[in-house]
Formats: C-alpha cells, sequence, structure tokens
C-alpha cells in the first residue's frame, strides 16, 4: 500500500524519472528554516555555499531534521521502500539576478552507487520558478546509461567540478517549479540542471539524497544517516548526527568524505563501465 503516492504518480515516477509538486511542510516552516539559514551566515561570516555542500547535514542538525519530515519520507518510501537512508544534502542558492547556473547532468555519474537506487528530494525554501531557476529534467533519460560528461571548471557553474553532458536539446525539458515548503522527487539517473536566476528574489533549496539500504558504494566504503526501517546489509558506516551547528566529531567525517569525492582518480561511472567492457 502506497504512503503518499497515487498509481499514476508512481507510473509517471518510473516512466519519465521524476514527480512534483509535494508539500513536505507549511511556508511558514520554511520560512524558519530559510531564518536558520540567515542565521548560520551570520554564524560563519561567509557565504553558506562555501560548507553547505556534498554532506550539509554533518555541519547543522537542523538539516537532518528537516530531511526527517515525515511528508518528505512517505513519498521516499512509496519509491525505494521503507528501509531508507539519508547519503547527500546540499544547499542550492542563487541571489536575485545571479549569473551561476547547474551545467546538464546525471547524479549517477559520480555518486558511485550499485544498484541505482537513489533519489534526489528537493526542497525549496524560497520560490523556485523558471524565472529564478528552478530545476530542469529530461524526462525519460533516467532509462539510459550514464552519459560522458566534460568537467568544465567553470567559476559560474555551481557543480564541484563543473560537469556537464554536451550537445542537450533543451526543447525536451520540463521545468519543476516550487513554491516555499514544497519538494520535488527524481531519479539518480535523470539528466538535470538548473539555469541562472533572472528574478528579483533568492533562490534557495536544499537537496537531499536518499538511498535504500541494500544499495553499495563502488569508491570505497562510504556513510550515512539511517533515517527509517531497519538496515539489514550493513554496507555503510554510520554517519555522525550533529549535536550542534559545527560539531567538530561530525565534520571531521565531513572532511574525510570531501576529500574522496574531490579525488580525480576515481573517475565516473561511465569511465569505470568502458573500463570493465
Amino acid at each position: 500500500m502506497l504512503n503518499t503516492l497515487t498509481m499514476e504518480q508512481l507510473d509517471h515516477y518510473n516512466r519519465e524519472g521524476y514527480c512534483f509538486p509535494f508539500d513536505a511542510f507549511s511556508p511558514a516552516t520554511a520560512q524558519g528554516y530559510h531564518q536558520k539559514l540567515l542565521d548560520f551566515e551570520q554564524e560563519i561570516g561567509q557565504d553558506p555555499l562555501n560548507v553547505l555542500r556534498i554532506k550539509s547535514h554533518l555541519v547543522v542538525p537542523w538539516l537532518v531534521e528537516m530531511a526527517s519530515t515525515p511528508a518528505i519520507l512517505d513519498v521516499v518510501e512509496d519509491i525505494i521502500g521503507p528501509d531508507i537512508m539519508l547519503y547527500l544534502s546540499a544547499l542550492w542558492a542563487k541571489p536575485a539576478n545571479d549569473t551561476h547556473y547547474v551545467s546538464w547532468h546525471q547524479d549517477s555519474t559520480y555518486f558511485g552507487l550499485d544498484p541505482h537506487d537513489e533519489v534526489t528530494v528537493w526542497t525549496a525554501l524560497t520560490p523556485s520558478t523558471v524565472e529564478s531557476g528552478c530545476i530542469r529534467v529530461l524526462p525519460g533519460s533516467h532509462t539510459q546509461p550514464d552519459m560522458t560528461h566534460i568537467e568544465t571548471r567553470d567559476p559560474q557553474n555551481m557543480l564541484s567540478r563543473g560537469q556537464a553532458i554536451m550537445e542537450i536539446d533543451d526543447s525536451q525539458a520540463a521545468y519543476m517549479e516550487l513554491q516555499p515548503g514544497q519538494f520535488s522527487i527524481h531519479h539518480e539517473r535523470m539528466v538535470h540542471g538548473s539555469e541562472p536566476n533572472g528574478s528579483d528574489l533568492p533562490r534557495i533549496g536544499i537537496s537531499f539524497m536518499f538511498i535504500p539500504t541494500h544499495v553499495t558504494s563502488t569508491i570505497g566504503r562510504k556513510g550515512a544517516i539511517l533515517l527509517r526501517g531497519e538496515d539489514n546489509y550493513n554496507h555503510w558506516d554510520a554517519d555522525p548526527v550533529p549535536r550542534f551547528n559545527n560539531d567538530p566529531v561530525s565534520l571531521d567525517v565531513l572532511k574525510a568524505f570531501q576529500d574522496s569525492y574531490r579525488d580525480p582518480s576515481l573517475g565516473t561511472e561511465a569511465e569505470r563501465a568502458a573500463g570493465q567492457s
């Protein structure tokens, strides 16, 4: 029995690779999380994008709280099952009239997961519209193998390596607009990205990457946090939940993960597959 999704929504996700919008929490609660982010920015004295990347939930405990929202986990469970781990999370913030963008890419190319059962939830703290550069996806692209990515290192690209799939037909894109407190969900192999923010308002959201416990890491043993159900596989170390902002215990774990994630010697999923063929 499904928790939240209708059979039509589940069929759409399986066929197209994405589904939206869903309500995670009220606009007032979204505003409260936005204020926590602003308070954190004051606390650290720098752009929170500098530190809230890759595994943001190891930096501030309220991101684990947000990821644990029942309305979010209910949708995730309908797609990947009842045993749910939080693997990654990231802040995606574009100020008003900002030129930064996210190139077309597949997360599966770099995550190193087997099988490809990860799902990404993107939760809006401010309006995320076509004008402000909401997520756009290529429907059905999750059914294709991992594509070749070029690492551009473009400073305007918000991805860590500026990884990009070239020669994409933008006319096929679907735009996932969200209001504060809403979220979308998409498959790990979904080709997706976002355009610059051409609006007069900031576009701020948090992405959470969830995996079922049977998934393994192909790039060395990693850590995750079990948020629902049981882990009967022991493929993952237990990441610590930060006790407070910038908890040194969880920051040490984060540092080790960031170093391994950015290691160019690991290659990409497409490169690893080519080496095995």
